[in-house]
């Protein structure tokens, strides 16, 4: 592409940050930086029309993570580490909540329950026995018990007749969050540029090149806040992971309210606009959902809808409306890669499918080490 004089001088030219990826850590980032650096030159690289990923995608669920997901934690982490997880992800909704106000991304604290299928009764008894140490564990932090038990009050069915709730947990619009995040950040005066996508960066003297699908040109420094795209720009250790979901069309007089987990966590689902939002289902087939293919398998879209049929909605009918996919950022451990890998180059990825919980606060601190 030839850029006219205007486009270079107004767009390219003297760019002092240059973040790639428009999600919720880089538009955090974006505006920690302008806080900081009131002069500075700060632009955005998105290669979608919206911001690809995760951030625009996402189940909007205001959580830090179920009973049975902290003890799965503790089996490959140490107990400083699940709790500096958890402290993370609290702090991190906070900072959302704070940079946007609840009514800004529609934040409605109506619990999170955890639902354990007939079939593992192990599980059940298993999360039930350690409820209590787990509670008393997470107090300091709380400041009461986090998890009690609540009977079947929605009649799913093939479930055991009791749910594991959390009080502390809720729910947003991702798409209020993101037009948020969006409008604060034009704002603020930093430019997006959308479908430009990021080949290759090379830092040179006090600079870093760059070479996008579009243009070249250079930037004071380089913040990659790609998450689930990571290993396609750097070498952290973060894979790819696809996450599917659909969604129902209206449900007149729906009773469900807040936010559910099955299985571990590998399903997920919600109300929204009086719809059912169901996600999930990665675990049928990991290997082929460790991509960054934005599509749907047969294989987990008849699996969900199975789910809907039998369990979540069992007497009620229902039509899907809407099914797609988001990548997140995943690796052997939970913890955010947030570090300097160069000069004038830094990253802040691996979100562990906890962006609306932690991006917030990983952006702050992405801003934090320049």
């Amino acid at each position: 592409m030839n850029l006219s004089y205007w486009e270079i001088k107004s767009w390219l030219s003297n760019i002092e940050f240059c973040i790639v990826g428009s999600g919720i850590v880089g538009l955090n980032c974006a505006l920690q930086l302008k806080a900081k650096f009131q002069k500075a030159k700060i632009l955005i690289l998105e290669k979608g029309t919206l911001p690809q990923g995760a951030s625009t995608k996402n189940a909007g669920f205001a959580c830090f993570g179920s009973l049975s997901e902290i003890l799965d934690d503790l089996k490959t982490h140490s107990k400083a580490e699940v709790l500096q997880l958890i402290q993370k992800r609290v702090k991190g909704l906070n900072v959302l909540r704070q940079t946007l106000g609840d009514q800004q991304i529609n934040f409605k604290q109506l619990g999170g329950y955890e639902l354990f299928l007939n079939s593992n009764q192990t599980l059940f008894q298993d999360c039930i026995s350690k409820r209590e140490a787990i509670n008393t564990w997470l107090k300091p932090l709380f400041k009461t018990d986090v998890f009690s038990i609540k009977d079947n009050s929605f009649n799913f069915k093939n479930i055991n007749s009791h749910y594991v709730f959390n009080k502390f947990e809720g729910q947003i619009d991702t798409g209020k969050m993101m037009e948020a995040l969006l409008e604060k950040v034009y704002f603020k005066g930093i430019k997006i540029l959308n479908n430009v996508q990021v080949e290759q960066f090379l830092e040179v003297a006090n600079s870093v090149k760059i070479k996008t699908n579009q243009f070249e040109f250079s930037a004071s420094k380089v913040l990659i806040a790609t998450n689930g795209f990571a290993s396609q720009l750097i070498t952290e250790h973060v894979k790819p992971a696809r996450a599917q979901v659909l969604i129902t069309k209206p449900i007149n007089n729906l009773k469900l309210k807040g936010t559910f987990h099955l299985d571990k966590g590998y399903y997920y689902f919600r109300n929204i606009d009086n719809r059912v939002l169901l996600g999930g289902g990665r675990n049928l087939d990991f290997k082929t959902e460790e991509t960054t293919e934005f599509k749907q398998t047969t294989l987990i879209q008849n699996h969900l809808e199975a789910l809907l049929k039998t369990t979540i909605l069992p007497k009620t009918a229902f039509e899907i409306e809407y099914r797609w996919s988001g990548i997140m950022g995943v690796g052997n451990q939970k913890k955010a890669v947030v570090k300097q890998l160069s000069t004038n180059v830094f990253c802040g990825v691996r979100l562990g499918g906890m962006g609306v919980a932690i991006g917030s606060l990983i952006g702050k601190e992405l801003a934090e080490l320049v």
